[in-house]
């Protein structure tokens, strides 16, 4: 027996030779960063030039290319860091430890992968600025005219007021509106069934029309009819009614949503105490639930204040339909991009409320 163990080969755990420095990475990223740094200081050169020629003089404009050269040394921050690890993993290696070199190998590997993506993120930037500043400032002209922009932003602003009237009546209503469906999808037993029958179907057909479409069927065909209660509102009215019937179909899918992921358990505790099917979801249920609606909620709220731009399909002047207007006019796309301000000054502190607001959630759920 002994001596068939001794026969048997013996097997080694091979876990390689001495690891190098990263060299390769290491240069490669000061390449890199060489090669953007030139076109970023000739990306400024050109900005430079191009505000002297269209009459922008004074302290100003050489002391913003100043400031964003400065900007663009900063690179040299991470790839300072980058070149720290790399040789401090050179000086691991030649102490012959077999610990210490994969320790300072790794943390230059990092160090050199964060100089890429700074040099990666810098490329970006400097090819977006070639973009408009590309066939003589032509694509900032158009879209970034500030003299236009200037003048054109009091008549913007107004118009985006009717945008936020709609967006902010419209989520009034859908909040009341799709909580009304959800019941109603949730009515429970057979007496039920056709409230359940009728909600469903209100949800499956308006969640498959576009909304545009809606707006237009509402806006252009209910005045058509020549109802009296209806011939005299105004189009603002049919277009948060239209919104409000569209938007409300995919709102109550939340609701339910949210409403079903509470533990059954909690219902029927609720019902033995003596509670009623609407004092349970009154008390008990709806309660719980808002937490994990509150965040779907908000981004259907971004994505309808998005949507009030598609009013323009009626003639109702707002932002969108006023930079149309004055595009028309000036035959410059200036005050759209006006327009794409105001939606991204409204829109992102939401963005970012519900970011909050899931990190917290999931804190909670981590907690548990």
């Amino acid at each position: 027996m002994a001596e068939i163990f001794d026969s048997a080969p013996v097997r080694r755990l091979n876990i390689g030779g001495m690891p190098a420095a990263p060299t390769a990475l290491f240069l490669t990223a000061l390449v890199l960063a060489a090669a953007i740094l030139a076109a970023s200081l000739y990306t400024i050169e050109i900005l430079r030039a191009a505000l002297l020629q269209n009459g922008f003089a004074g302290w100003w404009v050489f002391g913003l290319s100043a400031l964003l050269a400065i900007a663009s040394f900063l690179i040299a921050l991470p790839l300072a860091r980058a070149f720290a690890g790399w040789r401090d993993a050179r000086h691991a290696v030649k102490r012959n430890d077999m610990v210490a070199p994969r320790a300072a190998r790794a943390q230059a590997q990092a160090r050199c992968w964060i100089a890429l993506g700074a040099v990666f993120a810098q490329f970006v930037v400097v090819l977006l600025a070639q973009f408009l500043l590309a066939n003589n400032q032509a694509v900032a002209r158009t879209f970034f005219f500030v003299p236009l922009m200037a003048d054109t932003f009091p008549l913007v602003l107004k118009a985006f007021w009717i945008n936020v009237e709609i967006f902010t009546v419209t989520e009034i209503l859908v909040l009341v509106w799709g909580l009304v469906v959800a019941l109603a999808m949730l009515a429970p037993g057979a007496a039920g069934r056709p409230l359940r029958l009728i909600a469903s179907t209100y949800v499956d057909i308006f969640r498959a029309v576009p909304a545009v479409l809606m707006i237009y069927l509402v806006g252009f065909g209910v005045p058509l009819t020549g109802v009296p209660l209806f011939k005299d509102m105004s189009l603002v009215t049919f277009v948060i009614v239209a919104l409000t019937l569209t938007v409300g179909a995919y709102t109550a899918e939340i609701y339910r949503a949210g409403i079903l992921s509470i533990h059954w358990s909690q219902a029927a505790a609720a019902r033995s105490l003596g509670l009623t099917h609407m004092q349970a979801l009154r008390h008990v249920i709806v309660p719980q639930a808002v937490r994990q609606m509150i965040p779907p909620l908000l981004n259907e709220f971004i994505a309808l204040q998005k949507d009030t731009a598609l009013v323009s399909v009626v003639g109702v002047i707002d932002a969108f339909n006023q930079s149309m207007l004055i595009a028309t006019n000036h035959y410059n796309l200036s005050a759209a991009t006006s327009v794409a301000l105001l939606f991204i000054l409204i829109s992102i502190p939401q963005s970012h409320l519900l970011e909050r607001m899931m990190q917290r959630d999931r804190a909670r759920l981590r907690a548990r």
